[in-house]
């Protein structure tokens, strides 16, 4: 474990070309995504600097960045630290994902072909199997392919950058709870895909409703616990 409490293994290497500060950005708002850099945890420059192996600068710009779209919180005397989302915030952001994805299920009922339907077969079968494997992290990006894929397949742009604006903290929420959803989860997926292969798009719709609300509430159902 490395003094800022991040696994080994855990540091994305920086991708090149690109602004330096823009990669170290990215690599830092991956690793609190995927909570590698956990709620609460304290974010020190010269630490971070380190294991990116990068100057201070362009992980202070990082810092700055990311206090701004909420991701970091920057205290003064105390520095920088990972956001912890209060329950108003993720009650929230996980209601809109319901309104987006909804009607992402719909438009993929209506839209849909057999190619695309078998893409999403492929990425449940694939979820399933890291389940199985109680390999969580593979799971919540499958999570989040899916769910992408059913967001590309309703062929709608602008319900799709919405979306992704939201992506990330879906994911930062969902990371948590990936293991109590489990099975339960990518059973709710099967239904979901059989309903958009049958271009039922009332189903579709209240199928991904109760899905994305059955993930809100085991969210809420844990920060009680």
């Amino acid at each position: 474990m490395l003094s800022t409490g991040l696994p080994q293994g855990a540091v994305p290497k920086l991708e090149r070309p690109g602004p330096l500060r823009d990669r170290v950005y990215g690599a830092l708002l991956e690793l609190i995504t995927t909570r590698a850099l956990q709620p609460g945890q304290h974010l020190v420059e010269s630490e971070l600097a380190g294991h990116l192996g990068v100057s201070r600068q362009p992980v202070r710009e990082a810092l700055q960045r990311l206090n701004t779209e909420g991701w970091v919180d920057l205290r003064p005397a105390q520095g920088a630290f990972v956001h912890e989302p209060t329950d108003e915030e993720a009650d929230q952001l996980l209601t809109v994902r319901t309104l987006l994805e909804a009607e992402a299920a719909r438009l993929a009922a209506a839209n849909a072909g057999k190619a695309g339907v078998a893409v999403l077969e492929e990425l449940c079968a694939q979820g399933e199997s890291a389940v199985a494997a109680d390999d969580v992290d593979a799971a919540v990006a499958l999570n989040a392919r899916l769910h992408a894929t059913i967001m590309e397949l309703a062929g709608n742009a602008v319900l799709a950058e919405l979306a992704g604006q939201v992506d990330r903290r879906v994911r930062w929420y969902y990371t948590p709870i990936a293991r109590q959803r489990g099975r339960q989860s990518w059973i709710e997926h099967r239904e979901l895909i059989a309903a958009i292969a049958d271009r039922d798009q009332g189903r579709a719709t209240e199928l991904m409703r109760e899905h994305t609300e059955h993930t809100r509430t085991s969210y809420h159902a844990r920060r009680r616990s």
